[in-house]
């Protein structure tokens, strides 16, 4: 995903002169070497300094530039929040925060690097936009959409090596709606980021196990939220399963709940994301998932206990 971001981003640098793009001391990898080759006085590495990072893009901005501020999820937002809250969003500048690793992506890097609530904390910001795509292809749409934006956008990223999961989804990228990519009839998954491919496995399994068909919706936008698309969702299946690697509080799940209560939805509805917790392990991407409940089988088991009744 943050290969497919620095892509996109250079083919905007080509057709967009005032964007820029600064970094705090990572690229990463070299992702960003093209941009950086490309437009030297558009590339700016402010090193450690997360909060000059922000009041620099704002700066940018006010100068009538589209400035993209990446690092590391937990460095962009919560360091400089007071930057972000102030300097950016108060202003309702077209700033960019690019989020990287998302949720617990970073696993071996502990705590000081799991993003679990930064959905929650960048939605509660007045002004701010918080898109979340699940693959590549749909990282590339998501930034040309904050790009177009003309406020603040937190774009929360994965890091490397997600799977295709839109190039056969029944639905076009619209900024702000939500996109069907996996067809079915009775039970519907609302995922996004990259934890939605979990959602793509336990609808095999549990098609395969109950005879049910399985689709799976990408919400990649979640504020604005596409409300009157999730409503039409709670409506038209009997079962609506929400999916996400956040905390449970101010998450997806508690947001799709107030919309099945608003819209009197009487289907069955399950929610299922991180623990709210910090979770004190050593281990991969996957096995931390597993330690906060977040599993294939944990999710098929869940799911098809009541249909087997």
């Amino acid at each position: 995903m943050r290969d497919s971001f620095a892509r996109t981003l250079h083919d905007i640098g080509h057709k967009t002169k005032d964007v820029f793009i600064v970094v705090a001391d990572i690229s990463p990898a070299g992702s960003m070497a093209p941009f950086r080759n490309d437009f030297p006085d558009r590339f700016i590495n402010v090193g450690v300094a997360e909060q000059s990072m922000i009041g620099l893009c704002a700066g940018l901005a006010l100068r009538g530039c589209r400035p993209f501020a990446y690092t590391i999820a937990t460095f962009a937002i919560y360091r400089p929040f007071e930057q972000v809250r102030v300097d950016v969003c108060y202003q309702n500048l077209p700033v960019t925060i690019v989020g990287i690793g998302g949720g617990i992506a970073y696993s071996t890097l502990g705590g000081t690097h799991h993003a679990q609530e930064d959905v929650a904390v960048m939605s509660a910001l007045p002004n701010m936009t918080v898109l979340a795509p699940c693959d590549a292809a749909e990282t590339a749409a998501a930034t040309w959409a904050a790009v177009e934006r003309n406020g603040p956008v937190y774009l929360r990223l994965g890091k490397a090596g997600e799977p295709d999961l839109t190039s056969k989804a029944i639905d076009p990228y619209v900024f702000g709606k939500i996109r069907r990519l996996r067809q079915g009839r009775d039970i519907c998954f609302l995922s996004y980021g990259p934890i939605t491919k979990m959602a793509f496995d336990a609808a095999e399994v549990i098609e395969k196990q109950s005879g049910a068909t399985v689709a799976v919706t990408s919400v990649h936008t979640l504020k604005p939220l596409d409300r009157e698309g999730i409503a039409k969702v709670l409506q038209e299946f009997s079962t609506v399963v929400v999916l996400e690697e956040h905390s449970p509080q101010g998450g997806l799940g508690g947001k799709v709940k107030e919309i099945a209560w608003e819209s009197g939805a009487k289907c069955r509805l399950a929610t299922f994301s991180l623990q709210d917790e910090f979770i004190h392990a050593f281990g991969s991407h996957a096995y931390l998932q597993e330690r906060h409940g977040l599993s294939i089988d944990a999710l098929t088991r869940a799911v098809l206990t009541p249909i087997a009744r």
